[in-house]
């Protein structure tokens, strides 16, 4: 039997060291971040799909019978490994995008109806219902937004379908899946994520679903077994950047001075092993020293990104400014603007904290006061959501 509501959520990513270098097979080490996109389904038997993302002011609605009729362009496999373009062009002409559209609307209407028909295809009937998808996380800022909504896509849609648990056990705010459910979830977040990202790494679905801190190196990705919790302040730019350009600008230089940049790859590996050995030593007995050296990683760090070529004035703005105030800060993602983070040591004054960030606000930034090492991917309780929260997931 079926809870009334189901409530799932999951978290954003940031790269903590890593980022570019891993692209040419170096050590990269991600965090999930404690911004989440939070989904409610709430199952009925109207004979509608309706599907709300209020982030960006989306509301559709389909009737089931009409669903039904498209499944029989879906069932080529059991277990599909990725849209095919066919699949996506055929999508997109049942919910009305014209051919070659791309925006974000467009993208998360098409994950979410890749999934639904694919996950529930082996309901007798395909559920009708009401989803709510909205998220603390901002779009097209380097932090998984789009993982958070595949990874929760497709977390509610097996609990409805009942391939997974659905329900909190007695008493319980909220749970975590078993391993072999994860795994299920991960995989059908991997196919949402292709949806929208075409050859996705992986990573973001993959942070997502398992929370933590991962790994990743050659396509290989590993959880860290034991990592503390670090507070962040995050801030976005706003700036806009291409991953595409900055990567291929990477690769450029790479080509054209192998010996100065083979180095600073290295080192930027060496930076990311580093701090993975001292996260593992703060799991077990965490020390202020410790705290000094992940300072001194990040700013060496951004030093390097810098000479690869992927830093911005927005970025040096945010390093000097939280510099001021004794803190340390490097980009996270593709640079070139987007977000950066700043480590928030133990015992640091509340007072500097917030006039760190009125001072980054007053340059034009958001930020956001947060955490590392988050939850992944879990299902929750009414009780146990901010009211805020609900309010959004049931008054959009």
């Amino acid at each position: 039997m079926l809870p009334e509501t189901l409530l799932v959520s999951a978290p954003g990513k940031v790269i903590l060291h890593g980022e570019h270098a891993v692209v040419h097979g170096k050590v990269a080490l991600a965090e999930a971040l404690n911004l989440r996109t939070f989904l409610c389904i709430k199952p009925h038997k109207d004979g509608k799909v309706r599907l709300n993302l209020p982030n960006i002011g989306s509301k559709r609605d389909w009737d089931v019978s009409k669903l039904q009729l498209l499944t029989t362009a879906f069932l080529d496999s059991e277990e599909p490994t990725a849209p095919t373009l066919e699949q996506v062009e055929k999508l997109k002409a049942f919910a009305g995008f014209s051919p070659g559209s791309s925006d974000s609307e467009c993208l998360a209407v098409l994950a979410f109806l890749y999934l639904y028909l694919f996950i529930c295809r082996k309901q007798r009937h395909l559920p009708s219902m009401d989803i709510v998808v909205w998220s603390e996380l901002p779009t097209g800022a380097g932090l998984g937004s789009s993982a958070a909504y595949s990874v929760c896509l497709a977390a509610a849609l097996l609990a409805l379908c009942e391939e997974i648990t659905s329900h909190l056990k007695e008493g319980a705010t909220s749970a975590r899946w078993t391993e072999e459910e994860l795994n299920l979830i991960n995989r059908w977040a991997f196919l949402g994520e292709k949806v929208i990202h075409g050859n996705p790494s992986g990573v973001d679905n993959s942070v997502s679903t398992w929370g933590g801190a991962l790994r990743f190196q050659g396509g290989t990705i590993s959880s860290l077994e034991r990592t503390p919790i670090l507070k962040i302040l995050l801030t976005n730019t706003k700036v806009p950047r291409s991953t595409k350009a900055l990567v291929a600008g990477v690769k450029d230089k790479l080509v054209k001075f192998p010996e100065v940049m083979n180095p600073i790859l290295t080192s930027i590996s060496a930076i990311s092993q580093e701090c993975e050995r001292v996260l593992h030593t703060m799991a077990v007995a965490p020390s202020p020293e410790q705290y000094l050296i992940l300072e001194e990683l990040i700013d060496m760090n951004q030093h390097h990104l810098n000479a690869l070529g992927v830093g911005h004035s927005t970025l040096d703005r945010l390093c000097q400014v939280t510099a001021r105030h004794g803190l340390h800060s490097k980009l996270t993602g593709a640079g070139g603007g987007g977000c950066g983070f700043t480590l928030l040591r133990p015992g640091l004054e509340q007072s500097v904290v917030e006039a760190t960030k009125q001072a980054l606000t007053s340059c034009g930034f958001e930020c956001w006061e947060t955490i590392i090492g988050a939850p992944g991917v879990s299902l929750h309780s009414a009780s146990s959501l901010k009211a805020d929260i609900l309010q959004a997931l049931n008054n959009p």
